[in-house]
């Protein structure tokens, strides 16, 4: 299951451009602020994909059967270059349970390199829906490491990914290893370059966000 945003034109389109300008990316705040955005916008058509159930609620006037999410999703994110996107989706889902995984890539030489994950932070996430939350999916790699080590934490019930911008070959990756997963993300990329980074892309989520790393 896939859906893009970009298959159907909104403001969506307008923030993802804005994410890969290179005038508009000197300025981190806003870099951040959108990127957060359109988080918001992936939680709202998540959203439409979530088990709910019906509650009274009493207004001043009368009582109304009203339909509220059954259950908060745990909200799974990548350091440190998922945490504006997992922002978008905090402001949205302000209940949920929260769980951060630190996935880097380690090179080994210029073209090859290994996903090394060091912390994990979890709730319990038997039976729930898990959201994984990362800017990028291009190998898609990252990901799936990420899902592999959350699964110590019990196994979800429903399992969505969700990305700003992922390559043709990242999510065919996941297809493949994770077939049961829903996946959404704001627009496709065609390919990798050399180094495995999604072209056009946008460049470093994580240093555009918060500043080049060592």
């Amino acid at each position: 299951m896939l859906t893009i945003l970009t298959q159907n034109s909104s403001i969506a389109d307008d923030f993802l451009a804005e994410l890969r300008d290179v005038e508009i990316q000197k300025d981190r705040q806003r870099f951040r602020k959108n990127v957060e955005r359109v988080g918001e916008i992936l939680a709202y058509e998540v959203s439409k994909h979530l088990p709910r159930a019906s509650k009274e609620v009493q207004t001043p006037l009368a009582k109304k059967t009203v339909s509220v999410l059954d259950g908060q999703p745990v909200l799974a994110t990548v350091l440190r270059a998922g945490l504006a996107l997992h922002q978008g989706f905090l402001n949205y889902f302000n209940h949920a349970d929260n769980a951060y995984v630190s996935a880097f890539r380690k090179h080994t030489s210029n073209h090859e390199f290994e996903i090394v994950i060091e912390y994990l932070a979890s709730p319990v996430i038997e039976g729930r829906t898990l959201i994984l939350i990362d800017p990028m999916l291009a190998t898609g790699r990252s990901m799936f490491l990420t899902y592999k080590a959350l699964l110590t934490k019990g196994k979800p019930a429903r399992v969505f990914v969700v990305s700003l911008i992922g390559s043709q070959q990242g999510i065919a990756y996941i297809q493949k290893h994770m077939p049961d997963a829903h996946i959404f993300i704001g627009t496709v990329d065609p390919a990798l370059d050399a180094h495995s980074y999604i072209m056009p892309g946008l460049g470093d989520a994580g240093d555009l966000s918060y500043g080049e790393k060592i």
